[in-house]
């Protein structure tokens, strides 16, 4: 062979390999994902999911610019399995196909916000809880309703909520109720501070007892400045062995939680979470109260109100009374005002 042959032989497997390095660095590199600059969108892959599943979750998003250099760089890369991590994964739009094959083949999922609040009752918050992860209603009602899993926490099914601090929580789609329960317990060690449960100790309750509390609280009242007097209220009954007579709580033991106005046939509902048919604290919360609720009985006002009661008008503010005979004259006022609205 000549040596011009060599040359000639030379140059042209350097153009090959140029050729194959532009094609092979764009299958690599080259941002491979229909999603326009600074906007993301999210893909789910559940538990059980194959390489396969994936093509067609990418595909029917319309996700992938480019679907055979996806699929032959997953080859090269050994992420075309009969089974892949699950997650809920967040795309941008400078992902290449190296990227995203890396972050899905890692099971590097995003986080996502979790918004625990507005939480009527344990059912609620399965259902609720069940919109941000992958495990379906049923599965975490189940889990959060077993006595033998409020046991291990220290609580029984009546008082199970008790142990969840509303806020807004990262949490991974794939978390299952079993990791979300170690999770809430975390975050209620965190809330309940030394210094928090000296305060409500001093006041003679329990954690469990300062949330029902809470939760009557927040039932009685939006305007955050008028909880710690409310709360106040109710420590002054409990102590002086009154019954706590808690409008709220009637409504939620007739479980007609769109009720606007308690009447007196409405008064005589069995149900221990009666207030004004038993005393003592309902056996569980009527609802999953505020921060703002929670604060209001740790730092309750000192004061020597017995009663309160709606004012006259549309404020939605209460007030004070330290005899019966004054609240009677507020609670009057109130109902004059209900009937010239026709609020039955």
């Amino acid at each position: 062979m000549t040596k011009k042959r060599i040359v000639i032989i030379a140059i042209f497997l350097l153009l090959l390999a140029l050729i194959a390095y532009i094609i092979y660095g764009r299958i690599l590199w080259s941002p491979n994902v229909k999603i326009n600059s600074g906007e993301s969108k999210e893909i789910f892959i559940s538990t059980g999911s194959s390489f396969d599943d994936v093509m067609r979750t990418l595909k029917d998003s319309s996700l992938l610019i480019s679907e055979s250099s996806f699929r032959t760089l997953a080859g090269f890369m050994n992420y075309n399995k009969e089974e892949v991590p699950a997650g809920r994964y967040v795309l941008t739009h400078d992902l290449s196909n190296h990227n995203l094959i890396t972050k899905l083949r890692s099971g590097d999922q995003d986080a996502q916000n979790v918004v625990i609040n507005n939480i009527r009752t344990i059912y609620n918050l399965a259902g609720k809880a069940s919109r941000y992860f992958e495990s379906d209603s049923i599965d975490f009602l189940n889990y959060l309703t077993d006595s033998a899993v409020c046991q291990q926490y220290g609580f029984v099914p009546e008082n199970f909520l008790t142990m969840f601090i509303p806020n807004t929580y990262k949490m991974f789609w794939t978390a299952t109720p079993e990791k979300f329960v170690v999770r809430m317990k975390k975050e209620y060690d965190n809330f309940w501070t030394p210094e928090k449960v000296a305060k409500i100790e001093a006041k003679n309750i329990t954690k469990t007892e300062a949330y029902v509390i809470a939760s009557i609280v927040e039932k009685e009242s939006n305007y955050d400045p008028e909880r710690p007097t409310i709360a106040g209220v109710y420590l002054n009954r409990l102590k002086a062995g009154e019954k706590l007579q808690a409008d709220p709580t009637v409504v939620f033991a007739t479980g007609d939680f769109n009720l606007q106005r308690v009447l007196y046939s409405h008064l005589e509902t069995d149900s221990p979470y009666n207030t004004y048919k038993y005393a003592g604290l309902p056996p569980g919360p009527i609802c999953m109260p505020s921060i703002s609720s929670l604060n209001a009985v740790i730092d309750s006002e000192n004061h020597d109100y017995m009663f309160f009661c709606a004012k006259a008008d549309n404020s939605g503010i209460h007030v004070f009374a330290k005899d019966y005979a004054e609240h009677q004259r507020n609670a009057a006022a109130f109902a004059h005002w209900l009937n010239s609205l026709n609020i039955k």
